[in-house]
């Protein structure tokens, strides 16, 4: 019999999930940027320490031979980490930023064992390190942000669910109203180590397996090989509270497999580092976006008579009560009209409150909250503390007198005028449980990278209006 783990299937080169045409555009752009840095740092060094000609055996496309080999060997080292084939690798901005120092590093390392007499230029080496840093982070931001609106940058991702049948109706809606993703098939959770299951999927060209409530270990073991010797994807979806996924690593401890979560070392510096990206920020969205203010709150004015500004009393921290400020897009009386309106709520669990056609919007009311741009003022509340760039929205009083007690984990954290929520569906959530997981995921895994990519995808969001009414 053939051991679990040996593979029927060879493929010296597997398809990238995030598509072929995506892949190759990324690395073309990194390749761009890269180039880009170097073109930057010999501009800046030419009339102060330009690169000696001993670092130049030859020249391609106008540059040096030494940029052929950085550009190498970050390429590969980007590669091999999954910077042009994993979804969600290739928007970890930090660690791609590590990937690149560690080359510049490791440059230092081979020049001084190849001849430690040779010295390259101090500022033409850091000039070229921090701005291939900036030049590809940037470059890469722009191509993410266009290949997102095209199809063909990502086809549709094909799905097959193993779930409890209870379960197969409800998964299989959520997953078709995202696009890129399709669902070509299912089968009930307790038929999961049925070998014509794993013939069913292959069959379908299935490109990743989501899994509820798989059966006893062995046979969800035997299914997760069985998937990655197909090289089919598989995720798990947690079925309870106490499955939540958290950072660790799988280790045995006196004989008994568990998962350690080490702490970081950096890991309160990280977070100080973000409270003061999120002034920063704040800070310079105001200045910045000072004409913008001026414009809409002109704007309000001409719709709709009454104040600019809309405050409302929202849960925070610790649960904790503040007021939380937004450009009014609603009737000065949209508060006292709700309760006549809570038979319209289309929320599933009637949580939270949620209208698609709300009569009580003013006209420019549609545009601002479309383009999010009602949300703006909370910059604001993130610099006095109140509110974080990223995090979980603060929902009002009313929504938050009917949650569960699992729900309140999530005012263990700041709330943000951006999340998990907005880059996950915003107002297609149908239930707080919905919303709630998506939160206990992010506290579970929060990283200055997780805070990034959720900003830039809310860009990709907000430009495109997806999800917002």
């Amino acid at each position: 019999m053939r051991d679990l783990r040996a593979s029927a299937h060879t493929q010296l080169l597997p398809s990238p999930e995030i598509g072929w045409f995506r892949s190759v555009s990324l690395l073309c752009g990194d390749l761009l940027g890269l180039g880009l840095a170097w073109h930057l740092a010999a501009k800046l060094n030419e009339s102060f320490q330009p690169l000696p000609s001993k670092f130049i055996q030859w020249e391609f496309l106008g540059m040096p031979s030494l940029f052929w080999g950085f550009a190498l060997a970050t390429i590969l080292l980007l590669s091999s980490q999954g910077f042009y084939s994993s979804t969600s690798q290739c928007q970890n901005y930090v660690k791609q930023a590590q990937a690149i120092s560690t080359v510049y590093l490791a440059s230092l390392v081979v020049n001084y064992f190849y001849d430690p007499k040779l010295d390259a230029p101090r500022s033409l080496f850091f000039s070229a390190w921090f701005a291939s840093i900036g030049c590809v982070f940037i470059l890469r931001l722009v191509m993410i942000l266009g290949l997102h609106q095209l199809a063909i940058a990502r086809p549709p991702i094909l799905v097959f669910i193993i779930a409890p049948h209870s379960r197969i109706s409800d998964l299989t809606k959520s997953i078709q109203r995202r696009s890129g993703y399709r669902v070509v098939g299912s089968t009930p959770s307790d038929q999961a180590y049925l070998p014509e299951t794993i013939a069913k999927i292959i069959k379908l060209n299935t490109q990743e397996v989501l899994a509820e409530c798989l059966p006893e270990t062995y046979l969800a073991s035997d299914l997760y090989w069985q998937l990655r010797n197909a090289q089919i994807n598989l995720r798990l979806a947690p079925s309870s509270l106490a499955m939540l996924h958290r950072r660790g690593a799988p280790e045995i401890f006196a004989g008994m497999p568990t998962i350690k979560i080490s702490s970081q070392f950096l890991g309160i510096w990280e977070y100080r580092c973000k409270r003061l990206l999120d002034f920063l920020g704040a800070l310079a969205g105001i200045i910045l976006l000072a004409p913008l203010f001026i414009a809409v709150a002109i704007a309000i004015k001409i719709s709709s008579p009454g104040s600019v500004f809309f405050s409302q009393e929202r849960i925070g921290l610790n649960g904790k009560v503040f007021r939380m400020w937004k450009f009014r897009s609603m009737c000065l009386d949209a508060s006292d009209r709700q309760a006549e309106l809570e038979k319209l709520n289309e929320s599933k669990d009637g949580v939270m409150f949620k209208i698609k056609r709300d009569p009580r919007i003013i006209p420019i009311g549609h545009l601002i909250r479309r383009l999010s741009i009602d949300e703006l003022p909370q910059l604001f509340n993130v610099l006095t503390g109140q509110m974080s760039l990223v995090g979980p929205r603060p929902l009002p009083i009313r929504d938050v007198a009917r949650f569960e007690d699992w729900h309140h984990i999530r005012h263990l954290v700041l709330p943000g005028i951006t999340g998990l929520w907005q880059i996950s569906g915003r107002s297609d959530l149908e239930t707080i449980d919905d919303a709630a997981r998506l939160d206990l995921h992010y506290i579970d895994h929060w990283s200055l990278n997780l805070d990034l990519a959720i900003l830039v995808e809310t860009i990709s969001i907000v430009l495109f209006g997806k999800g917002a009414y």
